[in-house]
C-alpha cells in the first residue's frame, strides 16, 4: 500500500498503528468505526466483507472523506475459500497489512439443545475459524517484518454462560491471549477487544431483543473503538472499553461461579 507523505505524517514513527489496516466484518457496527478511525490516522485499508454492494459504497465513502487507499475484498468467512483468499492477501509481502482487526462476527440466538446445529456451527466458522486462521497468516507475516498489531475482538459475554456466543467469545479470548503470548518478544501487538453492549445493527440481526437493558449500559461504538486504540497504543494485552464495563468485567472474572450464573439467568430473562 502506497501512502501520500501527507497522509504517512499524520501517524508517529513510534506508533504501533502505522501502515496498511485490515478490517473484517468492516461495513457495519465496530468494523466500520475501526475502518474511519485508522483512516483518520492516514491507513490504508484493506475492507472485508460479505455484501459487495455495501462494501464499494463504504469504501468510495472512506477514500472520499479521508483521501486514503481502499482495497476491498468480498466474502462471507464462514466459508472456507473466502477465509484462505484473506489469509493470501494477508501473507502478501508486495502489499504488507501491519494491523489486523479480527471483527468479523454475528449474533447467535439459537438454544444449544436445538436439533438444527447450522447456525451454531456457522458461528464457529466465522468466529473461530476464521479467526484462527487469519490471526495466524497475520501473526506470521508481521513476525518476519518485526512489527504490526492483530486486534481480536471478543466480547464481555465470553466472561459469563450465555450460550454459543459467550462460548465462541471466550474462545475468542483464549486465543487472543495464547498468541499474544507466542508473538512476545518480536514486535508483533496481539490486543483483545472485550465490548459489552454497543449500539450497532448486531442485535437486530440475531433476533436479540435488547428493551430491558438499561439505558446506561449502551456504549457508542465510535467510543469503544477509540478506547481500544488508546489501549493499543499503551501496548495493553486487553482493551475493556469504559469504567462499567471494566467493572462487569472485573466481577465476572472473580465473583465465585454460582453467583456469576445466577446473574446470567437473570440477564437472559430479560432479553429472551
Amino acid at each position: 500500500m502506497i501512502r501520500s507523505a501527507r497522509r504517512a505524517a499524520t501517524i508517529p514513527a513510534e506508533s504501533p498503528l502505522r501502515g496498511g489496516a485490515m478490517v473484517t466484518g468492516g461495513t457495519s457496527g465496530i468494523g466500520l468505526a475501526f475502518a474511519r478511525a485508522l483512516a483518520a490516522r492516514g491507513c490504508d485499508l484493506v475492507l472485508v466483507a460479505r455484501d459487495e454492494a455495501r462494501l464499494t459504497k463504504t469504501a468510495d465513502q472512506l477514500r472520499w472523506r479521508y483521501g486514503i487507499d481502499v482495497e476491498t475484498l468480498a466474502g462471507d468467512l464462514a466459508e472456507r475459500d473466502a477465509v484462505t483468499a484473506v489469509a493470501g492477501r494477508l501473507a502478501d509481502a508486495s502489499s504488507p497489512v501491519e494491523i489486523l482487526v479480527n471483527n468479523a462476527g454475528k449474533g447467535v440466538h439459537v438454544p444449544l439443545l436445538s436439533e438444527d446445529t447450522t447456525e451454531h456451527e456457522q458461528s464457529v466458522d466465522l468466529m473461530v475459524r476464521a479467526v484462527l486462521v487469519l490471526g495466524g497468516a497475520a501473526g506470521r507475516s508481521m513476525r518476519e517484518r518485526g512489527h504490526g498489531v492483530v486486534i481480536n475482538v471478543a466480547s464481555v459475554a465470553g466472561l459469563i454462560p450465555m450460550g454459543a456466543y459467550s462460548a465462541i467469545k471466550s474462545w475468542v479470548r483464549t486465543y487472543s491471549d495464547s498468541l499474544a503470548l507466542e508473538l512476545a518478544g518480536t514486535g508483533v501487538q496481539v490486543t483483545t477487544l472485550l465490548p459489552g453492549w454497543v449500539r450497532t445493527e448486531f442485535h437486530d440481526r440475531a433476533g436479540i431483543r435488547t428493551g430491558s437493558i438499561p439505558e446506561a449500559l449502551w456504549l457508542e461504538a465510535d467510543r469503544v473503538v477509540e478506547e481500544c486504540l488508546a489501549d493499543v497504543e499503551k501496548g495493553r494485552v486487553r482493551s475493556v472499553p469504559s469504567k462499567r464495563f471494566s467493572t462487569i468485567a472485573f466481577l465476572a472474572e472473580h465473583l465465585p461461579r454460582p453467583v456469576v450464573r445466577r446473574a446470567t439467568a437473570l440477564i437472559k430473562g430479560g432479553r429472551a
